[in-house]
């Protein structure tokens, strides 16, 4: 009977990944079969913990995110939770051979988000090492299932990866982050006066590491290559609509991908991939 309550912990996961992010679920579906629950178990994983810091203003979320740490490392070490989310990841977590340290190193991050910190850049390098990179390698160990020769040659492209995404992240959400949660990531970034100029730098950086990253994609399995490739045409696409955002529009407003755009950006990139042209 245990076999149901693991298909429906994947569902849960699944749904989750569907209910909170539109581009990641259709980069999940371009990915093999086999690979795409345990992508879904990180993803449900990391929104889970996400939620805590970000949305539960009403409760103490110090103690619910110890909880949330206390129960994964008994999950890990028992090999179930009753919790479907959190029983999914461990599952994926024993079967990949997912190293605990970047689960540690996650919720770090994700505990950083709790204390108002004036990021100087290698608080900032920490921050965002813990919150994306560490996803993207667990994501990669999944992807290279066991060769550790290949998941070390495409590591540091998976950094970047995650990086860029988050720093997206960063400028997308730039209005909740400063003016509802009053947080601001960027070193020496003066908020009061966030300007073109000052976007231009932090976009400047992003690029590198955009160009850099789809050096590694083209470097996966044939089982994750054109997933990956698709979430990174998502991102880049959101990237280039912020870019032709004002500073002060991004104080004003969330910047969105329509879903029709978002469609019209996996047939482009389909057709892309299809003919190596990426």
């Amino acid at each position: 009977m245990k076999k149901l309550f693991d298909e429906l912990s994947y569902e849960v996961s699944k749904s989750t990944t569907q209910k909170y992010s539109s581009s990641f679920s259709l980069g999940i579906l371009a990915l093999k079969p086999s690979i795409r629950p345990a992508i879904y178990a990180i993803y449900g994983y990391v929104r889970l913990a996400d939620e805590i810091v970000d949305s539960f203003h009403c409760y103490d979320k110090e103690r619910l995110l110890k909880r949330l740490r206390a129960e994964t490392y008994r999950a890990l070490e028992e090999g179930i939770s009753l919790n479907p989310i959190l029983h999914s990841f461990q599952e994926t977590v024993r079967r990949y051979d997912i190293d605990t340290r970047l689960i540690r190193q996650f919720l770090h991050s994700m505990e950083m988000d709790l204390h108002k910190i004036d990021y100087n850049s290698e608080l900032y390098d920490e921050y965002i090492y813990g919150s994306a990179e560490v996803v993207g390698l667990m994501c990669l160990q999944i992807f290279t299932e066991g060769d550790k020769q290949q998941f070390e040659k495409l590591k540091p492209f998976a950094m970047k990866l995650g990086s860029a995404f988050q720093k997206v992240n960063f400028l997308r959400d730039l209005k909740d982050d400063y003016q509802v949660l009053g947080r601001t990531y960027f070193p020496s970034v003066n908020m009061s006066v966030f300007d073109n100029t000052v976007k231009g730098q932090i976009e400047k950086e992003i690029e590198g590491e955009f160009k850099e990253a789809l050096q590694g994609i083209k470097k996966l399995p044939g089982s994750s290559m054109f997933g990956v490739y698709l979430a990174y045409r998502y991102y880049l696409s959101l990237f280039e609509k912020i870019k032709k955002t004002s500073s002060h529009r991004i104080l004003q407003q969330r910047v969105r991908i329509a879903n029709s755009q978002k469609l019209f950006v996996a047939f482009k990139s389909y057709i892309r991939y299809k003919a190596a042209y990426f």
